[in-house]
């Protein structure tokens, strides 16, 4: 793996969370009623549509709002706003029988009206002791693996908040950031925003890491 590039420390702040309501529509295309469920997951900053038919999900889509929350002018309203654009989105893909082509495949996540980047943590099941933790991750473009992607991350949530360390990807996709951590821990989990940039597109995502 390339080097880690440099480190800078910074304290977590989490901004509050509010009440979000979600969206429900069932809409019938034939034979078939489709029913469509959006909600924002204020815990992963994501945004989440799923699409059932006689109570079985057929198939989701996550986006991240995460690089969003960092940006002036952020806020409960425009997250709605974001939600209910998504919600509308799938649901005209339904009326329109494409909505497949939209869905999230394995745990790919987009940001909030991106260009087909997406960035997977692949030992996210992992606990880490200590003060460190090493997370591996897979960078890809129209699910293609994106080499040279500069990756970083970020423990605080502010807008202002300092890089606290950075990578880049390989051929593969594959990259390795090391974060450090609170020591003595604060929780089980410690939130981290990590950020894969290339050209002029970018992917923004929350991961909780685990703790001992």
């Amino acid at each position: 793996m390339r080097k880690l590039l440099r480190k800078v420390h910074a304290q977590e702040k989490q901004r509050p969370l509010s009440q979000i309501f979600g969206f429900n529509t069932d809409t019938k295309v034939g034979d078939t009623v489709y029913h469509v469920q959006s909600e924002a997951r204020e815990n992963d900053l994501l945004l989440q549509t799923q699409v059932f038919v006689k109570g079985h999900c057929i198939g989701k889509r996550a986006s991240s709002y995460a690089e969003r929350t960092v940006q002036p002018g952020f806020s409960i309203e425009l997250m709605h706003e974001l939600l209910k654009a998504q919600h509308r989105m799938m649901l005209e893909a339904v009326r329109e029988s494409r909505v497949e082509a939209l869905f999230s495949h394995d745990g790919s996540v987009q940001d909030v009206n991106a260009g087909g980047m997406a960035i997977q943590w692949m030992n996210a099941s992992e606990s880490f002791p200590g003060d460190k933790a090493i997370l591996k991750l897979i960078v890809t473009k129209h699910e293609e693996p994106v080499d040279g992607a500069l990756i970083s991350s970020r423990i605080s949530f502010e807008q202002d908040a300092h890089v606290h360390s950075q990578s880049m990807s390989e051929p593969d996709g594959k990259a390795e950031i090391e974060i450090e951590l609170p020591v003595p821990p604060t929780g089980s989990e410690t939130p981290v925003l990590i950020r894969a940039v290339t050209d002029d597109k970018s992917v923004t995502r929350k991961f909780r890491i685990k703790r001992i």
